[in-house]
């Protein structure tokens, strides 16, 4: 077991997603059963009570990974010295809310927590931003961290990934763990573009299956377009008109597996996550866009030298459009 504990600190600490995040991750779940880890729990202040709550939980849980639980209000104290951040606390989409004032109030809470991981975060912190809008709230919270190289932002896409394997393996009647090289373009939204063009399972291309269990290419390329692609970029709002609520175990699941692979590396395959672009794909620099990554030595790279069919790269645009319009309002309120 590694001596040192490393400190992971999680925004929005008390909220749902984070409560399904602080056991897993004293378990073991995010970094393996042999690296220590201290929690640092942020909350605002009329969140609190419920970050105590979960202190004594786990407390209670009596884990042997867990070296100590901080909570606090204060962004600053609570990224001292960090090496991971779980940005999760976001601002919501209220009744009668424009984007711009999403965007407003999501810049006040993401700029903020950017320039405490840009003063105070260990050498090596990872940032990954699961709040939404996440592609876009990574873009603040990076913006107001100068210092911190930028490879350390990201945002979850992963959960959009899970979701597009979830329903591969129903309709391909396979195991997950046979399905890789799925990839999500662009942004977290109903606009980002979930590819199986390059998607094999097992060690056949998972379009040649589809097309065998369906009765053809057409019929296949059908429910690709039909119902695969608007299933997952609308999966979000499908578990909410059912279970009454936003998904939080499967947010959770995704956050943790986003890090995981990060820090102990991918293996057969490569997953999505949005990073900051350099150009790639032809993405505007400077955006947080979702690619097809791996990881090896702790550090996310784009898969490059894919090929996109015309109408995938139209998807691809559409969806880098969508953030390039975000940027552009967030710029007109200063804060870039």
């Amino acid at each position: 077991m590694a001596s040192s504990p490393t400190t992971v600190t999680i925004t929005g600490a008390g909220g749902q997603i984070g409560y399904a995040l602080l056991f897993r991750i004293a378990a073991g779940d995010m970094l393996g059963s042999d690296r220590p880890v201290r929690l640092r729990l942020l909350e605002i202040p009329q969140g609190m009570k419920a970050a105590e709550g979960a202190a004594l939980e786990l407390q209670d849980g009596a884990f042997d990974l867990l070296a100590g639980v901080d909570i606090t209000d204060d962004p600053r104290a609570a990224f001292d010295g960090t090496n991971i951040a779980l940005l999760v606390g976001a601002r919501p989409r209220g009744p009668g809310m424009e984007r711009g004032d999403l965007l407003a109030a999501n810049a006040g809470i993401f700029g903020p927590q950017g320039a405490a991981i840009g003063a105070g975060a260990a050498d090596d912190i990872r940032v990954v931003v699961v709040g939404n809008p996440a592609n876009t709230n990574a873009l603040i919270a990076r913006a107001a961290a100068p210092d911190v190289p930028d490879d350390r932002f990201t945002a979850l896409t992963r959960l959009d990934h899970n979701r597009a394997l979830g329903q591969l393996a129903e309709a391909l009647d396979a195991p997950v763990w046979a399905i890789r090289d799925v990839a999500i373009w662009g942004n977290h939204s109903a606009t980002q573009f979930p590819d199986v063009s390059h998607a094999r399972v097992g060690s056949r291309l998972v379009t040649e299956v589809l097309a065998e269990r369906l009765g053809g290419a057409e019929a296949a390329r059908a429910w690709i377009d039909d119902t695969f692609i608007p299933r997952v970029a609308k999966r979000g709002a499908e578990i909410i008109a059912v279970r009454g609520s936003s998904s939080v175990a499967s947010a959770a699941n995704a956050t943790l597996a986003h890090v995981r692979d990060w820090v102990l590396g991918t293996r057969g395959g490569w997953t999505s996550a949005a990073v900051v672009s350099h150009g790639e794909y032809g993405v505007p620099e400077g955006l947080v866009s979702s690619y097809p990554v791996t990881s090896h030595d702790g550090t996310y790279r784009i898969v490059e030298g894919l090929t996109l069919s015309d109408a995938a790269r139209a998807r691809f645009e559409a969806s880098v459009a969508e953030l390039e319009d975000e940027r552009d309002a967030v710029r007109a309120l200063g804060v870039l």
